[in-house]
């Protein structure tokens, strides 16, 4: 009964990918339009650090830094943000504001939390297989955030999921996402960049499903910048210094892809043109 629940859950679930009337770009052609999303807000606070700090207030400083950095310095690129202010933004909501923009990167930055306190350290997710059940723990506690959300369980564009059942997170691991490298790649950039430079030690990169990131058409990666419940990496997540490192870090990432990009369309630009000079230097042999 389980599989027959599963299976008719993934079906209704890829029916709604992509989201309607998007056009995804050609992975990984230009940088033009990054969308900052700050998790939680407004009456979904996120996770508690010693009864000292909510997560939804360390997202929104971290996001609202990284976005400074970006509009002072990368006057081409677009930067929106899902949220500026500490208001609440349905998880739906987000990757569907991406998609209208035709946004070229979503990021959407968090803070994790463990029972255990001794766990530490930044990870950047992409969307893709729980390939561990910690893994899986994260991405369950990210999308809980629906059940604030009083119409969830009839919205569509969820498409019947339910955080509390099982058979509900297989379909994270069936999701074929067409911008799979990039958001590799960018997650690599993001946690080499980041762990360089901030006292909050790297976990790596890793896949899970994340609603938030399901639906975008466009690479994308969630950041949880460490870990509230941790003395060590709140006291970091917590000062406004510490929130400008990660911030910094982040934007290296994008500047350090944005770079990457650029090389790439020029060499195959080069290629086209060399490809076109072939083609006349034939026809004029002819």
């Amino acid at each position: 009964m389980r599989i027959v629940i599963a299976f008719l859950l993934t079906l209704g679930i890829f029916m709604l990918l992509p989201s309607a009337g998007v056009k995804p770009h050609a992975a990984g052609s230009t940088l033009k339009t990054i969308v900052l999303d700050a998790g939680h807000g407004g009456q979904d606070p996120g996770c508690n650090g010693a009864g000292e700090i909510w997560e939804k207030n360390v997202t929104l400083a971290i996001t609202l830094k990284l976005g400074k950095l970006l509009e002072d310095s990368m006057k081409d690129v677009k930067v929106v943000y899902t949220r500026k202010t500490d208001k609440f933004v349905e998880l739906w909501e987000r990757p569907n504001q991406a998609n209208k923009d035709n946004a070229d990167l979503f990021i959407s930055i968090h803070c994790n939390a463990n029972n255990n306190t001794a766990a530490a350290g930044s990870e950047t997710y992409f969307m893709g297989l729980h390939k561990t059940s910690g893994n899986l723990e994260v991405s369950k506690r990210e999308n809980s955030v629906i059940t604030y959300e009083s119409d969830y369980k009839t919205n569509e564009r969820y498409g019947g999921f339910d955080p509390n059942s099982p058979e509900s997170h297989i379909i994270f691991t069936l999701v074929q996402n067409a911008f799979l490298q990039q958001s590799l790649k960018f997650s690599q950039m993001v946690e080499n960049q980041t762990g360089a430079i901030s006292k909050v030690k790297s976990r790596g990169i890793k896949q899970a499903g994340f609603l938030v990131l399901w639906q975008t058409a466009m690479p994308s990666v969630l950041v949880e910048t460490g870990f509230l419940t941790n003395a060590s990496d709140r006291a970091v997540l917590k000062s406004e210094e510490g929130q400008k490192i990660i911030a910094k870090g982040i934007y290296k990432a994008i500047v350090a892809y944005k770079k990457e990009l650029e090389k790439s369309a020029a060499i195959k630009a080069e290629k086209k043109n060399t490809a076109t000079d072939s083609t006349k230097s034939a026809k004029n042999i002819r």
